[in-house]
């Protein structure tokens, strides 16, 4: 893969040669996209999972992808969706408490390395309201824009600056008291 190539060059080169570009569009994005999926599902093995899943959704939608929306937008609201699906599936069956997952992510991570202002960072992101911490971590860890979350999670852009807004509120007070 060129180390530089664009969505649009990856696009062009799915129509000619789809396998070729699927793999270059795997090569650009796994990283960022399962990093992404990992700071929603907390767990290694289900961010595999909602990976997997993600990827297998996008080979089978990409060629129907009508460039509305940038490539990157679509892709982290297919990986998005796929990580509360998996989250939602194990909630309903019993399978996975949140709570005990989110606060005690932090010390049994072994991927964890950060010191303790990460480590408590990391314990008031998990205290957040599911909507509240993707929001967040949207907006923090993967620097996008308001407009670009709107596109991803299909809501307002007023509504996602609310939702950043009393999650820093709530991570301010979260480390205050800890």
């Amino acid at each position: 893969m060129q180390e530089k190539i664009t969505d649009k060059q990856i696009l062009e080169l799915f129509r000619r040669d789809p396998e070729k570009g699927f793999r270059d569009l795997v090569q650009k994005y796994q990283k960022r996209l399962y990093f992404h999926i990992r700071r929603i599902v907390i767990l290694h093995e289900d961010a595999d999972d909602a990976l997997q899943n993600s990827f297998i959704k996008i080979w089978q939608n990409i060629p129907g992808f009508r460039e509305a929306s940038s490539l990157y937008t679509w892709l982290y609201r297919i990986s998005t969706n796929e990580a509360l699906s998996i989250i939602n599936k194990r909630v309903q069956a019993n399978e996975i408490n949140l709570d005990s997952i989110f606060s005690s992510s932090v010390e049994g991570d072994l991927w964890f390395d950060g010191d303790l202002a990460e480590k408590k960072l990391w314990e008031a992101i998990t205290s957040l309201p599911e909507k509240q911490r993707i929001v967040f971590i949207m907006k923090y860890y993967d620097d996008l824009k308001y407009k670009e979350i709107s596109s991803i999670l299909e809501t307002t852009v007023g509504a996602l600056k609310a939702s950043y807004h009393h999650a820093v509120k709530k991570i301010e007070e979260y480390i205050g008291s800890h």
